[in-house]
């Protein structure tokens, strides 16, 4: 993928980020209301766009901000896949 197609892709993200994101803080539910799992789904949308983020972006990628970005994606999933016990698998991120 050239640079200006990478460019393009990480523009048209930040518009999409901006949406998900006000979702998010619009979403008053707090842990243990009904509404916290679609609350998290909001910010795990924002964690992937984070991710797509960090993948596209020239130049070579960051790893620090990979691990960051895996880490959040991962914990937040750990609440739909719980049999997965994701969030044991994060400790070895940053030994």
């Amino acid at each position: 993928m050239k640079n200006e197609e990478r460019k393009n892709v990480i523009e048209i993200s930040w518009a999409l980020h901006s949406s998900i994101e006000n979702s998010y803080l619009n979403n008053l539910a707090i842990q243990g209301d009904d509404n916290w799992l679609e609350k998290q789904r909001i910010l795990l949308a924002d964690m992937a766009i984070h991710l797509l983020q960090t993948a596209i972006k020239p130049g070579d990628i960051e790893i620090g901000r990979l691990k960051s970005n895996l880490h959040s994606i991962l914990t937040i999933s750990d609440q739909f896949l719980p049999e997965l016990n994701l969030k044991k698998s994060i400790d070895h991120f940053y030994t």
